[in-house]
């Protein structure tokens, strides 16, 4: 398994973070998925673009 880098919050130092098994299938076109996690506590990034979705209400006219 790949590991990166980066500083963890939790562990208040630089620790090696890697990618759990990605049983959800979004994965980008290198077929990495975007869910790191720190190899020491589990503490976890989720990295790239994340699709958000708005839930508006409808609105009313005035009379």
């Amino acid at each position: 398994m790949d590991g990166r880098l980066w500083t963890c919050p939790t562990c208040d130092d630089v620790r090696e973070f890697v990618q759990p098994p990605c049983p959800d299938g979004h994965t980008d076109d290198r077929g990495e998925c975007p869910e790191w996690a720190c190899a020491g506590c589990g503490y976890a990034y989720l990295l790239g673009d994340v699709p958000v979705g708005i839930a508006a209400r409808p609105v009313g006219r005035a009379a």
